[in-house]
């Protein structure tokens, strides 16, 4: 290897994140052609993950450091979002069986080959945001880099949007427990900036079912709010306030 191509080699090692991903259109961009990359890996230097993506050879990749080196590198906002942002700002109750998951909320609804890689140390479940206008969102700094989260008010919502396929209601209703110090004015915001009656309907039930401080200030006019009934489970309870049918377990819990 020549010295001027060892000397990129040890640029990019030294950029590199632990752990993280290096995307060829942006090492392209920086001056690394495609035959000179082809030659980091050939020489074992680097390692493909898939087309277009590699990653330090024997590195032990993170989840977490993978979507922020696809935000940084490609431009894109994807967010680590529903319980795994409320996990990183300390409410946990939602424990899934087997390998953890890392939810991460992504602009498009094309989702890449690099998130269905298994060789994460968390499964990257993706999923599309597109019904909430202006997600609300936070920073979280991690050892190497600072990722943009969902705050939790907007974090909760996206748990309630990714019922039944993720999780269920009861399991969440017992994170709403938790959720005593949420801001009003940005639940007021995260639900005015939802499309979905199923969500908005939820939300404010089980809030309300906890008797947080901040659902007496929230202003319901505007949350449009409509007058059809939703069944969200089938042989459920109606709630005739928010005209919705909830499980039986959820209406009966104390």
């Amino acid at each position: 290897m020549s010295i001027a191509t060892a000397s990129k080699l040890n640029h990019i090692l030294s950029e590199s994140l632990p752990g993280g991903l290096l995307f060829a259109g942006w090492l392209r961009k920086k001056g690394y052609s495609s035959q000179l990359l082809k030659k980091y890996r050939d020489s074992g230097w680097l390692e493909g993950l898939v087309r277009g993506v590699m990653y330090r050879r024997n590195d032990n990749l993170s989840a977490m450091t993978a979507v922020y080196c696809y935000n940084h590198q490609t431009g894109n906002s994807a967010r680590v979002a529903a319980h795994s942002a409320l996990e990183l700002l300390g409410f946990s109750h939602y424990v899934p069986m087997g390998k953890p998951r890392l939810m991460v909320a992504f602009e498009s609804v094309n989702v890449e080959d690099w998130v269905k890689s298994d060789r994460y140390d968390m499964t990257i479940v993706p999923f599309h945001t597109g019904i909430f206008k202006e997600p609300l969102t936070q920073s979280y700094k991690g050892n190497h880099y600072t990722l943009k989260i969902s705050s939790p008010e907007q974090a909760f919502l996206e748990c309630l949007y990714l019922v039944p396929d993720h999780y269920n209601y009861m399991d969440l209703y017992y994170i709403m427990e938790q959720l005593t110090s949420l801001d009003p004015e940005k639940v007021q915001a995260a639900l005015v900036g939802t499309s979905s009656q199923r969500i908005k309907r939820m939300f404010l039930y089980m809030a309300e079912k906890a008797g947080h401080y901040w659902f007496d200030m929230l202003d319901m006019d505007k949350f449009g709010l409509t007058s059809s009934k939703l069944k969200l489970v089938d042989s459920g309870i109606y709630n005739s306030k928010y005209r919705i049918t909830v499980p039986k377990e959820l209406n009966d819990y104390e």
